[in-house]
């Protein structure tokens, strides 16, 4: 087993209990007897058969296979904000994540990808499947919500500019989405770094355009400016991360530079990006 999917396992065992963010292991699910054999130390106590012992006269010992066949679904924001991006667009870096989730996948898994409100079985299929809208996610949620298996894995790769703030009278459906789908799935959020979050590169007057809108203005950047932008991404993330956790997510940075190896820091298998922009 590659050691994504390992890591995906571990998750996907683990349902979560709602309203208190504990996670506990599934019931009955998991493993397949395989045959029994005669007690070594350190075998678990817990898998001894009695009743063969009784017959056999000595310590017998059921010995399991792991089975485990996963659900790996996903769904990714296309919307224009994340076709930005310094040395490329972070758009490049969610496909190079969706690549590696549905390459942990082996034979007996099943992989899905959410597309507009429908869902798109296969690898192939779900890797080249293109939104015909723009990107909706309390709508994606509620799909996700009530389409998704009990128990499947689930990864997300979005920005986050379409949650509504935590004051907005429209949070509070939206958090509880969030919480309905990591009640469901064992769900992982790879959040969209802003590609100048260690500094904004413009000085003087700079005409920018909104990456959604198209919509452009004339904007002075001097020190200050600059600084509270870094300021404010720094918020921006720190909030945005908290509201996936106190939902029940996993969640990571995706940096533009290699989605695979945000989708890896995310599940532990290498060290954490750091999170330090410059001047902080």
């Amino acid at each position: 087993m590659n050691g994504l999917r390992a890591a995906i396992v571990r998750g996907a065992r683990r349902t979560r209990r709602r309203g208190d963010g504990v996670h506990a292991p599934r019931s009955g699910d998991g493993y397949e007897f395989v045959q029994l054999r005669g007690y070594e130390e350190g075998d678990d106590p817990r898998r001894i058969d009695w009743a063969a012992t009784a017959r056999v006269g000595s310590l017998q010992t059921r010995v399991f296979l792991e089975e485990t066949s996963l659900v790996l679904a996903a769904f990714i924001d296309e919307s224009a904000s994340m076709r930005v991006g310094r040395k490329r667009r972070l758009t490049d870096a969610a496909d190079d994540a969706l690549r590696a989730w549905f390459g942990a996948a082996e034979s007996e898994d099943r992989t899905l990808r959410i597309v507009d409100d429908r869902i798109v079985n296969g690898t192939r299929p779900a890797l080249h499947a293109r939104a015909a809208r723009p990107f909706d996610l309390r709508r994606t949620l509620t799909f996700a919500a009530h389409v998704l298996p009990v128990g499947a894995s689930l990864l997300a790769v979005l920005d986050g500019f379409d949650l509504p703030a935590e004051e907005s009278p429209s949070a509070g459906p939206v958090d509880e989405l969030l919480l309905a789908v990591a009640a469901r799935c064992d769900a992982t959020v790879l959040l969209a770094r802003d590609p100048w979050y260690d500094g904004l590169p413009l000085r003087g007057l700079r005409r920018v355009r909104d990456a959604e809108s198209g919509r452009s203005r004339l904007l002075y950047f001097g020190r200050r400016a600059r600084e509270r932008f870094v300021a404010a991404v720094a918020e921006r993330e720190k909030r945005l991360t908290a509201r996936f956790r106190n939902a029940g997510w996993r969640v990571g940075a995706l940096d533009e530079t290699d989605g695979r190896a945000s989708l890896d820091r995310a599940f532990g298998l290498i060290g954490a990006l750091d999170f330090a922009p410059a001047g902080a």
